[in-house]
């Protein structure tokens, strides 16, 4: 376990996740609770993007220097003390959905809202091949007795196509790319384990190394602590850096499955650390949303992380 001197970016954020950096600088986040893409400059000013709706969780930079969004449709604010949660299903959901926003007009389109007729439930998280699809997890909706089953989706950015790729999961909630484009990584929330599978094309994958596995997914890591996953990012090196919830910080994991270090975080006891991503000219800049306390983190990460593909090209 290892700690790493950090800075406060900004505060008041309502339940931030999705962080994404852009060439100057800047950094955009989703507002789960406000419903908004945000941009955040480096002295910590705020400023709305877009009205997106709905519960925005994941965002990424595509082909056209748009920015997707994985919309899961909404999620209640729970308040437990002084830390906001998000879950459950609030009474204006309709759908989740996948949408595209520009940056310079923050226009809003709808590309995604169901696949081969079944709605989209929950989309949480999104990353972007070189090819210009985008793979998303759907992590499901729960009332509290019943819950969804979680899928895994690959979308091309134009809305021409979207299809399943994987399903039956549990919870899947960040999804990442190796550095060169050859396995693609899912971390499930409530299991507490990362998942991958060899990618042989765009949006086809292959598993079936572990029995039974999670969406037919081969096994990576899973954790012995009590802890829960949220989003992961993929360092240079191809360490798998996963958001751990309860037991605050970032597990990096080696691509052979061992544990590399946990990155123990503690702002005011927030137990939601949900993201991680990378910026600056070394992409050794690492930007965290602690999402329970509403702040955006920033830290001189010691091994630089991958530049994502597409990540230069909004402004």
């Amino acid at each position: 376990m290892s700690n790493l001197p950090f800075e406060i970016v900004t505060t008041g954020l309502l339940f931030p996740e999705g962080p994404v950096v852009l060439p100057n600088g800047d950094v955009l986040t989703v507002e789960i609770h406000r419903g908004t893409l945000t941009r955040v400059s480096p002295d910590g000013t705020r400023t709305i993007v877009a009205e997106l709706g709905g519960g925005p969780n994941g965002a990424a930079i595509g082909p056209d220097g748009r920015v997707y969004i994985a919309n899961s449709g909404g999620q209640n604010r729970i308040m437990v003390g002084e830390y906001a949660f998000s879950g459950g299903i609030p009474d204006d959901y309709v759908t989740g959905s996948l949408q595209a926003v520009d940056l310079t007009t923050g226009e809003v389109e709808t590309l995604y809202t169901e696949c081969d007729g079944r709605p989209l439930r929950g989309p949480n998280d999104i990353v972007f091949d070189a090819h210009g699809g985008c793979y998303i997890t759907d992590y499901g909706k729960s009332d509290g007795v019943t819950s969804d089953r979680g899928r895994v989706f690959y979308c091309k950015a134009d809305g021409s196509g979207i299809t399943l790729i994987a399903s039956d999961m549990n919870n899947p909630n960040g999804i990442g790319l190796s550095p060169d484009g050859s396995r693609l990584y899912v971390s499930e929330t409530l299991t507490a384990t990362v998942w991958w599978w060899d990618v042989e094309g765009p949006g086809q994958i292959k598993g079936g190394r572990t029995l039974a596995g999670s969406g037919g997914a081969n096994y990576l890591w899973g954790s012995p602590d009590w802890r829960s996953f949220d989003s992961l990012g993929v360092e240079a090196n191809g360490n798998i850096c996963v958001a751990s919830l309860a037991t605050p910080g970032i597990m990096v994991i080696s691509p052979e499955g061992e544990t590399v270090e946990f990155v123990e975080i503690d702002t005011d006891g927030d137990p939601g650390i949900t993201n991680i991503c990378w910026g600056g000219d070394d992409m050794k800049t690492a930007y965290v949303t602690a999402s329970c306390t509403g702040k955006l983190l920033k830290f001189a990460w010691p091994r630089p992380g991958t530049e994502l593909n597409y990540q230069g090209l909004a402004k």
